[in-house]
């Protein structure tokens, strides 16, 4: 069984920052490959961050400078620290995690974010 468990989500004021967290079991999490995704009403779900195996990032031009991906194999858990929060970075935050040696993906329920003006 894989579970994956987001938390942190919240209402914060425009200027503000949340801490985002994903838990993982039932996988082996030093071999996943980790996303944040987003998806706000009546919008298609879009890519936000990513954190390789060896460290690596990559970020969404929109939260670029204001969101930082990280991970902590030894807690099997990836984080998005998001600072300089906008209301259009409100949505639902979902991770995602990318199994290479199962070549399976994993989605999480998701986590609500808004921010107000």
């Amino acid at each position: 069984q894989v579970q994956l468990v987001e938390s942190g989500g919240g209402l914060v004021q425009a200027g503000g920052s949340l801490r985002l967290s994903c838990e993982t079991s039932g996988v082996i999490f030093s071999s996943n490959t980790m996303y944040w995704y987003r998806q706000a009403p009546g919008h298609q779900r879009d890519f936000v961050a990513r954190i390789g195996i060896g460290g690596d990032t990559d970020y969404a031009d929109s939260v670029k400078g204001r969101f930082t991906i990280s991970r902590d194999n030894a807690k099997n858990t990836v984080y998005l620290q998001m600072d300089s929060l906008k209301p259009e970075d409100t949505a639902v935050y979902t991770c995602n995690a990318y199994n290479h040696l199962s070549r399976l993906s994993y989605w999480g329920a998701g986590t609500q974010v808004t921010v107000s003006s």
